[in-house]
């Protein structure tokens, strides 16, 4: 079973070090760790980014307490506005880089380093007491979800005829989200998203809709379902090769599609120039801390990935290796 063991750090990761003589002399690499190092990170962006970031902030703080570094989770757009604007050094974020937010980086002389951290499947979600819905396909998500659904599909028998006809309640993330966005480009289509459902960039909030709702569906990150898998029951998805669970096997081997995907960080190129700036990133991209990511619910990459992300970032490499911003389908093996 997967191990929460990180809280919130929407404002500030402090006060963790007094904590450091209950952690397991077996725990992730301090690799990073370096007695000079203070200084400041801010980082804001993704909800599904989120309790990575926070993981590894906290475990780095740990073995270099002088170094503060501030977590929050305004969504992946959101967190881009603020990135462009010089305003954090790290941007969260669960889809990659937009030609807007490129051209507004641009505009305000920011140059990023885009970095895979994690893999994520992204998780559709029925309420526990759905005892209907096992599997849906491809198909009949979008049937549910496009936009031409919007006042037409209300009931659950309407996306599937063996279904019952009950009310079918709509949970997501709001149009800020980067996981939105990716369930638009996988499943919605190019018409985007119906409009009339309930929304919310705190996937929390999406968690506590389908929870207390028979009735309902939703999505969002893996990490957000297996963390609340007593109240939540995750779809199988059928692609088109049968109903496949996600799981590390599945995300790994790309059979889980088409809603297994790459998680990001952007980082700023010239806050990789202070040392406790690079020193974190290398941290964050240490193979031996990729446990922190299968803690907080999402899949590590595979050690030659982190290899490549690492090289990207100590080498400065801008810009993004997703010139059309899509990312179903495509291998980080193949782009880094």
């Amino acid at each position: 079973m997967k191990l929460f063991r990180y809280v919130s750090l929407a404002v500030l990761v402090a006060s963790v070090s007094a904590c450091a003589g209950s952690e397991s002399t077996e725990g992730p690499s301090n690799s990073g760790s370096d007695a000079n190092l203070s200084g400041k990170i801010k980082i804001d962006g993704s909800s599904t980014v989120l309790p990575i970031a926070e993981a590894m902030a906290e475990e780095f703080q740990l073995a270099n307490s002088d170094v503060k570094i501030t977590v929050g989770k305004s969504g992946t757009g959101g967190g881009f506005k603020k990135f462009c604007a010089g305003e954090t050094e790290i941007s969260n974020a669960s889809r990659p880089i937009k030609q807007k937010e490129i051209d507004l980086c641009a505009e305000k002389n920011i140059e990023y380093i885009e970095v895979p951290v994690a893999y994520d499947a992204l998780s559709v979600v029925v309420n526990k007491d759905n005892d209907w819905a096992e599997c849906m396909t491809v198909d009949e998500l979008k049937t549910a979800w496009e936009k031409a659904a919007q006042g037409k599909i209300s009931k659950w028998k309407q996306v599937n005829s063996e279904y019952p006809d009950a009310p079918l309640t709509l949970y997501g993330p709001g149009t800020d989200s980067g996981t939105f966005d990716y369930f638009n480009e996988a499943i919605a289509g190019e018409e985007g998203s119906r409009g009339d459902f309930a929304t919310s960039e705190d996937d929390n909030t999406i968690v506590r809709g389908v929870a207390g709702d028979k009735n309902a569906m939703g999505y969002f990150g893996y990490s957000y379902y297996e963390e609340n898998k007593d109240s939540l029951k995750a779809l199988q998805i059928d692609g088109g090769d049968g109903c496949i669970t996600p799981s590390d096997e599945t995300v790994l081997d790309g059979t889980y599609s088409p809603l297994a995907r790459p998680l990001f960080i952007y980082v700023s190129k010239a806050a990789m120039d202070r040392p406790e700036m690079k020193s974190f990133v290398e941290f964050y991209l240490d193979p031996a801390n990729k446990e922190l990511v299968a803690d907080v619910g999402y899949f590590p990459m595979p050690d030659d990935i982190y290899g490549k992300a690492l090289a990207r970032a100590q080498e400065g490499k801008t810009g993004t290796v997703f010139p059309d911003g899509k990312t179903v389908g495509v291998k980080l093996s193949d782009v880094l």
